[in-house]
């Protein structure tokens, strides 16, 4: 396994489990399973448990993709940051998606769904990073 796969799938991991952890103790414990009233709009308790920890991972995952796995990216950390924050609102996009039709329409549990999407969202969030977010740009 080449080196940057490996680093990737730790780091990874790690935010992942940082992330279901977020999402569960959100879902059950924070918001009790119960819709969220925001005055303006209700958000039902799965839709706000994702959102918040999907602010917790960008902000951890950007750091650990940016300084430990794509470490020989040549494009400023800025550029990495604007095209980090793309990715992450286009996986943000597909997951409230899939956990919508999971959970409102098939009816299945949050968390489960939850996991079930994550594991399709990791495919699309590498092949996003490794090709456009922290690519190396070719020296002519």
């Amino acid at each position: 396994m080449p080196e940057q796969t490996f680093r990737y799938a730790a780091c990874g991991g790690a935010n992942t489990v940082l992330g279901l952890a977020l999402f569960k103790i959100l879902l059950v414990y924070v918001f009790k399973l119960e819709n969220v009233d925001l005055g303006f709009y209700t958000l039902k308790p799965h839709n706000a448990a994702l959102f918040i920890s999907f602010c917790v991972n960008f902000m951890v995952g950007f750091i650990l993709m940016k300084y430990v796995v794509f470490v020989d990216s040549n494009l400023k950390g800025r550029i990495q940051l604007f095209r980090y924050l793309l990715s992450f609102v286009l996986n943000l996009t597909l997951n409230y998606f899939i956990l919508k039709i999971f959970v409102e329409v098939f009816g299945w549990w949050p968390f489960l769904s939850q996991c079930i999407t994550t594991a399709i969202i990791i495919t699309i969030s590498y092949l996003s990073q490794k090709h456009f977010t922290f690519r190396t740009r070719k020296e002519y």
